[in-house]
């Protein structure tokens, strides 16, 4: 085989390398491919010989322009239509160079994430109209606020999220729609005092959008500690970092008291074993068991319910440490609380008849909603149960019940809408989405 590898080199010295091509070159590509074949001695046997022997041949043929002279181009142009001198300039590796930057910032931008909810519903009910102005209270990735400015033209968005990472994208689509898109990073408490350096009036929005819960970038990051389906710390932060001094939820399961720990689960998490999990969440810290990542909790967890089998609302199975995973994040980052006081701002920077919409993921966020659709609220707090449950030994006047129940809200359907059978498919995440739209009366 000595001959063979000797007229193959010989051929490939006649087959220069394109040093404009590094890594990306045919010649130097096959150059490596045949000596690591002939340095592990491959070929052997004499039907190895006779492939080798073709491939020479085909090789050969391809190096002296065998088939170009066979079969002369009537056009002296690429497939693209270019000529050899513009598609040399295209390849080169500046053009190269600059092509792949636009393109990870188009990716950026365009490739997105977290896929957004019910964005059909949000456009027919929301109206947006040129010139009006909107916060999007929950930005994430921007699929919400995307499909929003590009429906009608000179719409202003504020842009809010409590997460560095969703803020990042936020500041890349003002980078693409500037003076229209103004990045916000906060928490929904934090909306008064961001939007006053804007000079931001109340009475001044003509929509609010909310899109609760955590987002796929949360949840498909094992180092945030929200799946349970990928192993990292136990952090659950939605600030990440920002806010390095608040309590983790290792630091939950580590500090708090047995009481404490089975309210958070039962009333969070609406978890029906809250007592077995917290008992057992509490012997593991005499059994000076640390737990720190997401699959250690995971595994207590299903040991205690290892008899519990569940599934989700598509039929599928459902790990039995999901609600305490939820409840966990809820409790870490005040998020009803957190809901309450944004409806309440929201409230305040409407403008009459201007449009709020809600898209929750489970019965506790959507509660908060209805309670203030309904005027059931308390001293600006949500009550935690429904009105016909308050008092049955206390009796009202007319106008106390009138005055207790006004709400500035209405309602735009009899109903709460429900993602489409389609989207479902599409992405399975928006199984348990809920979709309120109502307007501010008053």
């Amino acid at each position: 085989m000595a001959g063979t590898y000797k007229n193959y080199l010989k051929l490939l010295e006649a087959w220069p390398v394109d040093k404009y091509k590094p890594g990306r070159d045919l010649g130097e590509y096959i150059r490596d491919r045949i000596k690591l074949e002939f340095s592990t001695n491959k070929v052997r046997s004499q039907a190895e010989k006779e492939e080798c022997d073709r491939n020479y041949v085909s090789l050969k043929k391809i190096s002296s322009n065998h088939y170009a002279k066979l079969y002369p181009r009537k056009l002296n142009s690429s497939g693209t239509g270019l000529s050899y001198e513009q598609c040399s300039c295209i390849l080169s590796p500046e053009i190269l160079e600059n092509y792949q930057r636009q393109k990870q910032l188009s990716e950026k931008v365009y490739t997105r994430p977290h896929k957004p909810v019910m964005v059909n519903e949000v456009i027919k009910y929301l109206k947006p109209s040129a010139g009006e102005t909107f916060v999007d209270m929950t930005f994430g990735a921007g699929g919400h606020s995307t499909r929003i400015i590009e429906f009608a033209p000179n719409i202003k968005i504020y842009a809010l999220d409590r997460d560095p990472v969703a803020h990042n994208y936020a500041k890349i689509m003002a980078e693409k729609y500037p003076g229209q898109v103004i990045p916000l990073l906060g928490r929904f408490s934090e909306l008064p005092a961001l939007l006053k350096e804007q000079r931001v009036l109340p009475n001044s929005i003509d929509g609010f959008i909310f899109d609760f819960g955590c987002s796929s970038m949360q949840f498909d990051v094992a180092e945030r500690g929200f799946a349970l389906s990928k192993d990292g710390p136990l952090d659950m932060r939605m600030d990440g970092f920002r806010c390095p001094d608040e309590p983790t939820a290792a630091d939950v399961l580590e500090r708090c008291t047995e009481q404490d720990l089975a309210r958070i689960i039962k009333y969070y998490g609406e978890e029906k074993q809250y007592k077995k999990i917290a008992r057992a969440l509490i012997e593991a810290r005499y059994m000076f068991k640390s737990l720190k990542t997401t699959k250690e909790l995971a595994r207590l967890v299903e040991s205690v319910l290892d008899k519990d089998f569940r599934t989700d609302r598509l039929g599928r199975f459902a790990h039995s440490a999901t609600k305490v995973f939820q409840a966990l994040r809820i409790f870490v980052n005040n998020e009803l609380n957190e809901i309450n006081y944004a409806i309440l701002i929201a409230e305040k920077y409407l403008k009459i008849n201007g449009r709020l919409i809600t898209i929750s993921f489970h019965s506790l966020e959507d509660t908060v909603v209805k309670r203030h659709l309904s005027g059931n609220i308390t001293d600006n707090a949500a009550n935690t149960s429904s009105m016909r449950f308050q008092n049955y030994g206390k009796t009202f006047s007319h106008s106390q019940v009138v005055d207790m129940t006004e709400s500035p809200w209405r309602m735009f359907h009899k109903h709460v809408i429900l993602p489409s059978d389609e989207e479902i498919d599409e992405n399975p995440r928006s199984r348990s989405a809920k979709f309120r739209a109502i307007a501010k009366v008053k």
